[in-house]
């Protein structure tokens, strides 16, 4: 409790009076009522972390080799957002520190002070969306995106408070030490294969990057110049060989980027040939010639045609003379010729092997989300694993992957994000992913939830209050991880990103500056009308029937039919337990119908969504009527016959 003990004392040796009032939300403060209070900050934050100190230790989720994962329930916190409040009331939110020195973006002190409410939820893990130090150069938005890491080793400056004098590392340590406290485990979101394009790595290694002509322009949004810097533009046969050998899993002789993007490229300058000049890294080769960072695009497809990302590069992984250039084929599709153990750029791997260890041993993390993950060299994949793990063997593993497959486990994971988050609003993918569930075990656990910070909020999709309760009972009741994106509960509708699953309308809609991810932003924390109790209750429940709800075999999925299409029938069932699930896969009208499991004569009593107790005769005929987007959750008693498929 040191750390925790040190902030405390800060806290009180530092009150002082202020110059303009200070408001929290009463969610902040008693967990259940919206209405905002006017707090002195010294005294609110040292009783909030005095409290937490004063608990006795509650136990973590256990499980070797980040088994734990499977029995994790997460809420995923971006800690500039999450804890971000318009204390003085004016109206702004105000982006640097107040007179006062307090700051209205969020911070790791205010993140501590949340873990109460967020422990009072049900959740047992904590998800922190990046917080290490953030690019300038080329920044998107007020604040630039967490995903722009100027140095992987360092936190992000601008999460301290200023009026305590602590740091961000002293601030992130006692988040930890708390979480812990309260039985939370943390996990960390890292990027390993991209830098800010100002990354403090450029002045002291600029060999570990690519970098072009300074007099090479970016490629604007829709143009097709291929004298201009973005992702190569291929000749339709060329094309469609790369697609070709890509799908076949062939990477020998994978056809090069035209010329006009190669010639691009320049051989790195030496550290005494590149310097900061307006805020961007540039350089000078024995030539004279002058070089600039590129920015970064998307590895795949090969004819994505968007614009190079302003803010971030890649990083070199590999060096050879034939593949000096930003393509595929050297960033995610490894040619043979390249990705070869003598063309690794080893001091990198170094360094990047040796960040995920840093932050153990600096604050304790319990696991890390590993961004584009899969793009990583297998080998240096290993490798960052393997460090890891040597410092604790519990640690934690997830996967920034769709695709809940073997191959994530083989490479160590313990978790993916999987598609669920973008099929649970389409009735007919849901029904087919419960098929999935019945008949095969899944290697692995995948993200049960209806949002991520790259995705449309659930709070905007039709019919929102009937489907946000429908996502959340079904977050609860397959065999994943439940995942509340923080702001869920709180029927938040803007989008952290407009990253994947979005409409060009709702695109339009939310223009790149306006987005949380890279700009100023604060939840509506006082909104009276919230999801806070349904949470609760749907956590509980998950929690109680922890050891059936979280088993991946499909012995214990069984999938029904029924008379009417629209209701999804499907059932949970171990040797001690059964659940009965019946939902409206309709969020505009009521349907009525009988939904069928093969079972004899029983009795199910209610959970959620009704209050009769239900009697199966033969097998369980259940006549329902369900309100637009309705579910069911009945319980069976512990002499319910077993199903059959």
């Amino acid at each position: 409790m040191a750390v925790l003990q040190e902030i405390i004392a800060t806290l009180r040796e530092r009150k002082r009076a202020l110059a303009q009032p200070y408001h929290v939300p009463g969610l902040w403060i008693d967990h259940e009522h919206p209405a905002a209070q006017a707090v002195n900050p010294y005294d609110f934050y040292a009783d909030k972390l005095a409290w937490i100190a004063a608990q006795p230790a509650q136990p973590l989720i256990q499980g070797g080799g980040g088994s734990w994962t499977r029995y994790a329930i997460v809420y995923n916190l971006f800690p500039r957002v999450t804890a971000a409040y318009d204390h003085a009331h004016d109206g702004v939110l105000g982006i640097g520190p107040s007179v006062d020195g307090w700051r209205e973006t969020g911070t790791l002190l205010k993140s501590i002070a949340l873990l109460p409410y967020i422990r009072s939820l049900g959740v047992n893990t904590v998800h922190l969306l990046p917080i290490t130090a953030v690019g300038q150069d080329g920044k998107k938005g007020t604040l630039g995106s967490p995903y722009g890491i100027r140095d992987p080793y360092a936190l992000d400056e601008n999460l301290d408070e200023p009026a305590l004098g602590l740091s961000a590392d002293a601030l992130f340590a006692g988040f930890v030490e708390a979480a812990h406290r309260l039985g939370m485990r943390v996990i960390m979101e890292f990027v390993l294969r991209t830098a800010s394009k100002d990354g403090a790595w450029i002045g002291q290694h600029p060999e570990w990057f690519y970098w072009i002509r300074e007099d090479v322009p970016d490629r604007a949004l829709g143009s097709a110049d291929p004298h201009t810097y973005g992702i190569p533009i291929f000749a339709p046969d060329d094309l469609a060989q790369v697609k070709d050998k890509v799908v076949r899993g062939d990477f020998k002789a994978l056809p090069p980027p035209p010329e006009s993007h190669r010639a691009m490229f320049t051989r790195p300058p030496r550290p005494d040939q590149v310097w900061m000049e307006d805020g961007r890294w540039v350089g000078q080769l024995d030539d004279g010639t002058r070089v600039r960072i590129p920015g970064a695009f998307t590895d795949w497809p090969p004819d994505d045609n968007q614009p190079p990302w302003t803010d971030v590069t890649y990083l070199r992984m590999y060096d050879h003379p034939d593949f000096n250039y930003i393509a595929y084929n050297t960033l995610r599709m490894y040619d043979e010729r390249l990705a070869r153990p003598e063309n690794a750029v080893a001091p990198l791997w170094d360094a990047i092997a040796g960040v995920i260890p840093h932050h153990q041993r600096e604050f304790g993390i319990d696991g890390v989300m590993i961004d584009m993950g899969h793009a990583l060299p297998m080998p240096l994949k290993q490798r960052v694993v393997e460090s890891a793990r040597a410092i604790d063997p519990d640690f934690a593993f997830w996967d920034e992957n769709f695709v809940i497959g073997q191959a994530s486990v083989d490479e160590g994971y313990n978790a993916v994000l999987g598609y669920l988050v973008f099929d649970l609003h389409h009735p007919e993918k849901l029904r087919e992913f419960l098929g999935r569930l019945a008949h095969e075990r899944l290697p692995l656990p995948f993200f049960a939830t209806a949002e991520s910070h790259n995705t449309p909020r659930a709070a905007v999709r039709p019919y929102a209050l009937q489907y946000v309760h429908y996502a959340l009972a079904f977050s609860i009741l397959v065999p994943g991880i439940p995942f509340i994106h923080s702001g869920f509960e709180l029927m938040e509708t803007k989008p952290i990103n407009t990253g994947l699953d979005f409409t060009d309308a709702m695109i339009r809609e939310h223009p790149a500056e306006s987005l949380p991810l890279f700009s100023a932003w604060a939840f509506n924390w006082t909104r009276p009308d919230n999801l806070i109790g349904s949470v609760r209750y749907a956590l509980a429940l998950r929690q109680k029937h922890a050891d059936l709800l979280s088993d991946p075999d499909p012995a214990t999925v069984f999938v029904g039919y029924s008379d009417n299409p629209t209701l999804i029938t499907f059932a949970r069932q171990n040797s001690e337990e059964t659940l009965v699930i019946v939902a409206s896969a309709s969020f505009a009208t009521r349907e009525e119908g009988r939904a069928f499991l093969p079972v004899c004569e029983c009795d199910l009593v209610p959970l959620w969504g009704t209050d009769a107790v239900h009697r199966g005769r033969g097998a369980v005929h259940l006549d329902v009527s369900l309100g637009n987007g309705h579910m069911m959750i009945l319980e069976g008693g512990s002499d319910f016959p077993p199903l059959q498929k």
